[in-house]
């Protein structure tokens, strides 16, 4: 199942993402009379993983998918596309956790996840631009898997952790390493506006068989920068859930970035940075290709509001 945000009436809604086009997850929830759940739990993918039974989900999914919907169905291709959650509670992101990368930026594997965190306000959507602030002139892509978390957990076991997801998505932790790496904290260059792109979609975890051989790719107008098996990371999903929840209590909703395969920018000779122009296209097996643009701060009006 395809979990969208997307945009109606100028309002961000959840909708379901089923054979390219998106079906308004409320309008359809109606139509079958599941409206006892708490208000307004359908029109977020937040609002519906948090209160909405899976029995519930599972039967507008079967119903749009066997017949359709009264409610519009629109063109997956004309319509506006949020990040999936754009509102969670955290976005927890996972550095260095594949050898290759550690070993191109010169440094040893970690004998621990190394954590650092974004905000709400990096998060964009698929096909919205990332904005390349004025101060910088080392913007670089990161193409991840993330994660998102369906039930409120604390101190899981590894053994229990995959339990605790709601479902997956494709992830760019875009990054400007001049601001990341002037200090000791990474913070300035991650969590800048548009930083954070991610989606199209959240797909649930039930359509994910083997997490571990997903290929995630990464693409620079047109070359690909990035190719590499989830397999391939450290530290496991498993292990990296386990290991934030002795640490913090994670609440529905929240993201987790597991981090980048080699092949980022500033590892090539010379770097290759991304310039104005520039399209990044990251794709992981079964979730769906990220796209979006670069441009420059001064072409950029601001964030929605709506986020």
């Amino acid at each position: 199942m395809r979990l969208v945000t997307y945009e109606r009436d100028a309002m961000w809604r959840a909708g379901l993402l089923v054979e390219g086009n998106v079906i308004d997850l409320a309008d359809a929830a109606a139509e079958l009379q599941l409206t006892d759940r708490p208000a307004g739990a359908w029109l977020s993918v937040r609002g519906v993983l948090e209160s909405v039974p899976a029995a519930d989900l599972e039967a507008v999914h079967a119903h749009v998918a066997r017949q359709g919907t009264d409610g519009e169905a629109v063109p997956v291709r004309d319509v506006r596309l949020g990040p999936p959650i754009p509102d969670p509670d955290k976005i927890i992101c996972i550095g260095l956790n594949y050898p290759q990368h550690a070993a191109e930026v010169g440094l040893k594997p970690s004998t621990f996840p190394e954590i650092f965190s974004k905000y709400r306000n990096a998060l964009t959507g698929s096909t919205e631009h990332i904005v390349s602030p004025a101060r910088t002139a080392q913007l670089d892509y990161e193409g991840e898997l993330a994660v998102v978390i369906g039930r409120r957990c604390k101190n899981v076991s590894p053994e229990d952790a995959l339990d605790q997801v709601a479902g997956y998505m494709v992830f760019n932790d875009v990054s400007a390493r001049d601001l990341q790496l002037r200090g000791s904290q990474w913070l300035p260059g991650k969590s800048c506006d548009s930083f954070a792109p991610c989606g199209p979609a959240l797909v649930t975890a039930d359509d994910i068989q083997d997490l571990d051989h997903l290929r995630i790719v990464t693409r620079v107008n047109g070359d690909t920068v990035q190719d590499a098996r989830i397999g391939e990371m450290t530290f496991s999903i498993a292990e990296v859930i386990a290991e934030l929840s002795a640490l913090m209590t994670l609440e529905v909703g929240d993201v987790i970035a597991t981090g980048t395969p080699h092949g980022v920018g500033m590892s090539f000779d010379p770097p290759r940075f991304l310039q104005v122009g520039d399209e990044v296209v990251v794709e992981v097996d079964g979730l769906g290709r990220l796209v979006n643009t670069v441009v420059a701060a001064d072409c950029h009006h601001g964030e929605d509001e709506r986020r």
